[in-house]
């Protein structure tokens, strides 16, 4: 019965998640949405910027210290080790709920596209983004990123088998591929309001943050890693082509 709980839980968690990641792209891009990053706004710009900032910090906060390590290890004291990935993930897609069901939009163009083609080229830059995301998550192992193969393995009687550090095609071409889609999708818009930009800033802000955390944590976890962070551009790839070398660290373990 346990097995099969925490095979729910994971099952459920990542259904919440998926509905909130379809949800996200239309907010960020206001489309099909009752409420978006651009609604009208309903508040006076200090209460918005004040509000806005507060769940933009929860959710980094949320984000950052639940995917730590010294965190992992205390809330497996409580949980299934096999869960805590779904925990991660759920309390990920709560926080992100939050923030878009409390949003306050801030009002004011900052910059608009008029024309038909310029328009085009940043809803695709948009849908590039997104889809970015998705394809990166992939190239990394989709379902243990999100807590469904661990679940898994635990309900099949399996032991967990931590990914081996690999570096595919996009990670061969800048270290942070997941993080390059995110800044797509949230700076590709035709009509830049306050509201989107402070988004945007600081949620890119979180991101550069967010990437020294994390290299802290691989650099610990894989000695390796300091070797392809040395030859890998961290988001903007290199103009000129990357050592052939470069190419030797898919085979080293993770």
């Amino acid at each position: 019965m346990k097995r099969v709980a925490i095979l729910s839980f994971s099952v459920a968690s990542y259904a919440v998640f998926f509905a909130t990641f379809l949800y996200a792209i239309g907010f960020v891009g206001n489309v099909a949405v009752p409420k978006a990053l651009d609604s009208a706004p309903d508040a006076n710009v200090a209460t918005a910027v004040a509000i806005d900032l507060a769940l933009l910090a929860l959710f980094a906060l949320q984000h950052s210290i639940m995917a730590r390590p010294f965190f992992k290890r205390w809330l497996t004291k409580f949980i299934p080790q096999a869960a805590e990935r779904s925990v991660y993930v759920l309390a990920s897609s709560v926080a992100l709920i939050a923030l878009m069901a409390l949003w306050e939009p801030i009002g004011g163009v900052v910059w608009s596209l008029d024309s038909t083609v310029a328009r085009t080229i940043m809803y695709s830059l948009f849908a590039f983004g997104w889809l970015l995301v998705l394809v990166t998550t992939f190239l990394i192992n989709h379902f243990d990123l999100f807590g469904l193969r661990q679940a898994w393995r635990t309900f099949r009687d399996t032991p967990y088998q931590p990914l081996v550090f690999v570096t595919p095609w996009l990670y061969r071409v800048v270290r942070h591929p997941l993080y390059v889609g995110w800044l797509f999708a949230f700076w590709a818009t035709p009509t830049m309001t306050a509201s989107h930009l402070f988004f945007a800033s600081m949620t890119t802000m979180y991101i550069l943050i967010a990437i020294q955390l994390e290299e802290r944590d691989l650099i610990a976890m894989h000695p390796e890693y300091e070797q392809y962070q040395a030859k890998v551009p961290m988001l903007i790839p290199r103009i000129l082509p990357a050592r052939k070398d470069a190419r030797d660290l898919q085979h080293e373990g993770r």
